[in-house]
């Protein structure tokens, strides 16, 4: 399935799983980022949930929680490692762009920009994506964006 198809079918309610799990999906761009960039100084080596950034076995990653719901677990073709949407950012709403998390600037940089295969583990939750951000929605209007396109979501 092409990550258009993929961002149409997920966009069924605030309530019910983004797609099936297993899903495969080619051609996901996705970037790097670390807690040490200027845009992410303020929260340290936390992420959205408010939970220390992974990296391990199980690894955060950032998104669009109204496209990938905080929760969604998911591998990438070729790596043994999990990930785990626990963290957004200003730049990916709107898109269908992963940001994974890197403990250091260098390993960032490795990274750069990759369009990978990611197997989908287990799909996250669109309420409680909306829980976090709905209280957060005066702050940003990239918050707001996305609480939008969740509760617009047919139902």
């Amino acid at each position: 399935m092409c990550a258009s198809a993929f961002a149409d079918e997920v966009k069924n309610s605030t309530t019910t799983q983004a797609g099936t799990p297993g899903q495969v999906i080619a051609g996901v761009r996705t970037t790097a980022y670390t807690h040490d960039e200027s845009d992410h100084i303020e929260y340290g080596a936390r992420n959205a949930v408010g939970s220390q950034l992974k990296y391990g076995q199980i690894r955060s990653a950032a998104a669009d929680w109204s496209i990938y719901p905080v929760g969604t677990v998911f591998q990438i073709a070729g790596d043994s490692s999990l990930y785990v949407v626990d963290d957004y950012g200003s730049a990916l709403v709107g898109t269908k762009t992963i940001d994974l998390y890197k403990p250091t600037f260098s390993a960032m940089n490795r990274w750069g920009t990759r369009h990978v295969t990611i197997k989908v583990i287990k799909w996250g939750s669109f309420a409680k994506s909306l829980a976090i951000l709905k209280p957060r929605s005066y702050k940003a209007p990239h918050v707001r964006k996305m609480v939008a396109s969740i509760e617009g979501r047919p139902a």
